[in-house]
């Protein structure tokens, strides 16, 4: 978007010298400045309200001083309320420099103009100059994206700050309670606290309490399936997912991808992966994500989100999908790249605090908050790493919480190294958290420490202890491991236990499940690598096996 021009506002009773104002203001300035003129001070200072409830930029107004109802000098010392910073300049003639001097201090006016000012080259234009470049010099311009106005400990907040950075979407983050930018507009929008958070977008619209669909929907990301039948549906957007999204439509099936929150799953929350191949220096994994999920709706994919698939049966040979609007699809096959869920930390305190200071995953989005303060990280695998290297950047210390020695049994070689190497980032081995305390926001965490238990101030706890399929509305569909992970091809078959689930003539096909045509991918699938290389080579395998099936 492209910024708004700054605006001069010219007043003046007077029609013919209005005009003649506006003339010689638009011949000079017009290419970098918007040019408005009113003819009265009472219809002035109304514009000058409108403009700052809209948050326009205004650089100079430009005022006589003899005008009915409101003179000049009361205009321009009510105009400090709305623009402090603006550069007043009043219009006068002979007998009224007296007044004018009074006001250089009175309504802290920055010049006086003498009428008649021509020519303007010498009488108008050089002091006018000379203003304009001492506002630019101090002005800064208004942010004009999307800003999110809550509270820093408000579960909703969060949501929806991890919402749009997962979808790259810029945004101004404004903490009602420390910014008082964020409260002027609030209260300009007319909307009330409890109302928080609300979302504000670059075209002056705004939402108040949104969920994150009413949100993906004003941004334009598609909720409503086009189609009535495909040929593929996936039903999850992380690597996996858009992986089978991206081959299946570049191979020309009708290809539809559905994802509940945002593209990329739990590697998409990832604040650097360094180990995928292709990218010597490594990218953030709402980067890969973003970049995947560009790459298949240019070859054909359709993308659904935020929209989650609640059931999912079986009907004359087709499969149909039923979303959580109420919409049903049809399909000749799915792909289940639903991916995992971080495990909970069952301590005292933890579901209380959620989203207030503890979090699952999380670091990008919360990092900021943490500047110059202790935060704990409990796990040792690569999410653990990614995060502590990232928080490293704004938090005064970083403490990593595990159970056994080291890290050497869970992390990559390459983030060990890196978290030696970073002065700020200490491990606490065999250790664990056994309370988070505080009233409405995380204020400290309990920790043993080789059976020491110690009270240590914290600013935020980040959680990554392994993760929990999710499968829960497809595994009375079919059949899934006693963790919940979803069996197929050989482990259909080789087990006695599954041995008269499986009816067709053929063996699966090795990311079938027990129902043909129905694939599973990714880190929910049963014996899978939890590695994003491996993720996508099994998405991509996925549509092989669903043209073998289509042909069948």
């Amino acid at each position: 978007m492209a910024a708004k021009k700054p605006i001069i506002l010219a007043v003046d009773d007077d029609a013919q010298v209005l005009a003649a104002i506006a003339r010689d203001l638009r011949q000079e300035f017009s290419k970098d400045y918007r040019i408005l003129r009113v003819n009265s001070g009472p219809e002035a200072l109304a514009t000058i309200k409108e403009l700052a409830e809209k948050e326009e930029p205004l650089a100079l107004i430009l005022a006589d001083q003899r005008m009915p109802e409101l003179e000049g000098v009361e205009l321009l010392t009510a105009s400090r309320e709305f623009f402090p910073d603006a550069k007043r300049v009043l219009l006068t003639a002979y007998a009224d420099t007296e007044a004018a001097v009074r006001a250089i201090n009175s309504a802290r006016l920055d010049h006086y103009l003498m009428k008649p000012w021509d020519p303007p080259e010498q009488l108008l234009y050089p002091t006018l100059h000379d203003l304009l470049a001492a506002w630019q010099a101090t002005n800064k311009p208004k942010y004009d994206g999307l800003r999110l106005i809550g509270f820093q400990w408000s579960p909703r907040s969060h949501e929806l700050k991890d919402f749009l950075s997962g979808y790259l979407v810029g945004y101004q983050w404004l903490d009602y309670e420390n910014n008082a930018e964020g409260r002027k507009l609030l209260a300009a929008k007319g909307y009330e606290t409890s109302q928080l958070p609300v979302v504000v977008f670059p075209d002056g619209s705004s939402l108040a309490n949104p969920t994150p669909a009413d949100i993906g929907s004003k941004l334009g990301i598609t909720q409503q399936a086009s189609q009535d039948m495909y040929d593929v549906v996936v039903v999850g957007a992380g690597p996996s997912g858009l992986a089978a999204a991206v081959y299946g439509a570049s191979e020309g099936l009708k290809t539809l991808i559905i994802e509940r929150m945002t593209p990329g799953g739990q590697a998409g929350s990832s604040s650097r992966i360094e180990n995928y191949l292709g990218f010597p220096t490594g990218l953030s994994g709402a980067e890969l994500a973003h970049r995947a999920w560009t790459q298949a709706v240019r070859l054909g994919a359709e993308f659904l989100a935020p929209q989650e698939v609640t059931k999912l049966c079986l009907q004359d040979g087709y499969k149909v999908l039923t979303l959580s609007s109420g919409q049903e699809i049809s399909t000749k096959a799915v792909i289940l790249t639903t991916g995992v869920s971080y495990r909970t930390l069952d301590v005292p305190g933890m579901d209380r605090l959620s989203g207030a200071g503890v979090y699952y995953g999380a670091a990008r989005t919360e990092a900021r908050s943490c500047d110059e303060q202790d935060v704990y990280i409990v796990g040792g695998g690569n999410s653990a790493g990614q995060a502590a290297m990232y928080l490293a950047t704004y938090a005064r210390r970083v403490f990593i919480v595990i159970r056994g020695a080291s890290l050497a049994a869970s992390m990559s070689a390459y983030l060990i190294e890196q978290i030696s190497a970073t002065p700020n980032i200490e491990i606490l081995p065999h250790s664990q958290i056994k309370e988070v305390c505080g009233q409405d926001h995380l204020e400290a965490v309990m920790v043993d420490v080789n059976g020491t238990v110690e009270k240590r101030p914290a600013r935020a706890l980040f959680v990554f202890i392994g993760a929990k399929p999710s499968t829960e509305w497809i595994c009375d569909q079919v059949m899934c491991d006693g963790k919940g992970f979803l069996l197929t091809g050989r482990d259909l078959v080789a087990d006695p236990r599954y041995a008269d689930i499986w009816k067709k003539d053929r063996e699966p096909y090795l990311l079938e499940t027990c129902a043909p045509g129905i694939f599973a991918a990714g880190d929910s699938r049963a014996g899978a690598m939890a590695r994003v290389a491996s993720a996508v080579g099994e998405g991509s395998m996925a549509i092989k096996f669903v043209h073998q099936y289509l042909d069948e």
